[in-house]
């Protein structure tokens, strides 16, 4: 076929007067486009479901007010609904001290709740080890979390910038202000909301080690580093009276090493994209001989501070 339609084209473009250099580059585009159309093959990929696990999302805190843990079940990999909520588990969180706080599922969604029994009760305390137990499927699920001290932040400022180097626009930069305390290596998460909305990118999954991005930096018990330090503004700057405020969460070195690969698989594409990975979880199943869960339990201190852009917060 490809032999006849050559010869065609070649008696066409004799007769228009085309050169021959010219004639031979295009009917080599035109065969190799052809060539490549006709290996074109749909591939049906039947893939293997497997088990479904428990998944645990369970980020509890020191701050005042109900705690919530959430239990999903897997779903295939191609599957794009909702996870479906493991719903009948008994779960419970008992510290060092031997206080006990049982989380129910009046809803029936999923969603595991404890209340405090007075306003100014709290689940979390710095420096208080915490053990977290799951019955669900005729399993037992475990997991340790340690609640480490965080510091708080100090201030935030904004500074008046373009949008883009070649645009008239202008907006407001952020950047807040911490300092790591010294001595132990300390690690924590930042998160940051805009008019009370949560920043939620991938590149917004920011981790901190002492006051840099890792142990390299030589950052212990220094002012948090410039990137980090303006790593709260979203893709577009602020504007002029917006609220924004910034979490700094205390964190485990597992739980700091969880995220990081969960940073690394929810921005996993392109054209240098890796094989998807497990991400590694520290739950554990009692019984070594059952089904495996996924997920991640972490106990965090969290001390937070608002601003908005206003004249007396912007500075030169």
């Amino acid at each position: 076929m490809q032999s006849n339609t050559q010869n065609i084209l070649g008696r066409l473009m004799t007769q228009i007067g085309w050169p021959q250099k010219r004639r031979s580059a295009y009917l080599l585009a035109l065969l190799s486009t052809l060539t490549l159309a006709g290996c074109e093959t749909v591939i049906d990929a039947k893939l293997d479901q497997g088990p479904t696990q428990l998944s645990v999302d369970a980020w509890l805190t020191d701050a005042l007010g109900e705690q919530r843990i959430r239990l999903t079940q897997t779903a295939p990999y191609l599957q794009n609904g909702a996870a479906t909520p493991a719903t009948g588990a008994r779960v419970g969180i008992r510290d060092g001290k031997g206080r006990t706080y049982l989380f129910t599922d009046p809803d029936n969604d999923g969603f595991y709740s404890w209340r405090p029994t007075s306003p100014t009760d709290t689940l979390g305390r710095i420096g208080e080890t915490y053990t977290l137990g799951i019955e669900y499927g005729g399993q037992q699920y475990v997991s340790v979390s340690r609640m480490n001290r965080v510091p708080a932040v100090d201030s935030i400022v904004f500074r008046e910038e373009k949008v883009n180097p070649i645009s008239e626009e202008r907006g407001f930069q952020a950047e807040f202000y911490v300092k790591d305390f010294p001595g132990a290596p300390d690690y924590y998460r930042i998160r940051f909301f805009r008019n009370g909305q949560l920043q939620n990118r991938p590149n917004d999954l920011i981790t901190v080690y002492d006051a840099g991005f890792s142990s390299n930096g030589n950052t212990d018990g220094l002012l948090f580093i410039r990137p980090i330090r303006q790593s709260i503004n979203p893709e577009r700057l602020y504007a002029r009276n917006d609220t924004v405020r910034v979490e700094i969460q205390s964190i485990t070195p597992e739980a700091f090493f969880f995220l990081a690969e969960l940073r690394t698989q929810i921005s996993n594409g392109g054209l240098f994209a890796t094989p998807p990975a497990n991400v590694p979880t520290n739950i554990r199943n009692v019984n070594t001989n059952g089904p495996a869960a996924t997920g991640f339990f972490v106990t965090s201190a969290v001390r937070s501070r608002t601003a908005r852009v206003t004249d007396e917060m912007i500075r030169k």
